[in-house]
């Protein structure tokens, strides 16, 4: 059964962090809320930062590639997000959040909208070359689903070398 459309973002003019996703997953389209599952613990551990911080819209923007869970593919995995979400709702959410510093983005799709031509061929590729995009106000992390807990241990510079410039960055703009 198709589910109706279901918007889950949370924006703020003020917010100086943004975190841009893929898509709700099937809890956070129950809950109405993004990052309501163990992915969303995952990522405010990545951050430094507590369940009420992260809610906050004032402080914090979570705006997904695709704003509806799109659904499961006949194996159970999440469906890519709409191709036509992004470019038709995007580019004005962005001049709308003109206080943000800070873009985490958070896996291939929203790594290839921001970074463009620069994204590399692998989702890993991307990620290790988080260096390169601090100056601009990006950081490239992996998604935080249990299904990349093999990734985190196959590549553990991630949260050695990653994650604490991350939280610095990301205590400084709260």
């Amino acid at each position: 059964m198709e589910r109706a459309p279901n918007p889950i973002l949370q924006v703020s003019s003020t917010a100086r962090i943004l975190i841009a996703g893929q898509a709700p997953g099937n809890l956070a389209d129950l809950s109405g809320r993004p990052f309501t599952d163990p992915s969303g613990v995952r990522l405010r551990d990545w951050l430094g930062m507590d369940e009420e911080t992260f809610y906050d819209a004032s402080k914090v923007a979570i705006v997904p590639m695709g704003f509806c869970f799109p659904g499961y593919d006949k194996n159970g995995s999440d469906i890519p997000p709409m191709k036509r979400c992004a470019p038709t709702w995007r580019p004005q959410l962005m001049e709308a959040l003109s206080q943000v510093e800070l873009i985490i983005l958070v896996g291939g799709y929203a790594q290839k909208w921001h970074l463009g031509s620069r994204v590399e061929k692998t989702l890993t590729a991307t990620v290790a070359k988080w260096r390169e995009y601090v100056s601009e106000g990006l950081f490239t992390t992996p998604h935080p689903s249990w299904r990349n807990t093999g990734w985190l241990k196959r590549n553990p510079w991630f949260e050695e070398d990653a994650l604490p410039v991350l939280r610095k960055k990301v205590q400084a703009l709260l």
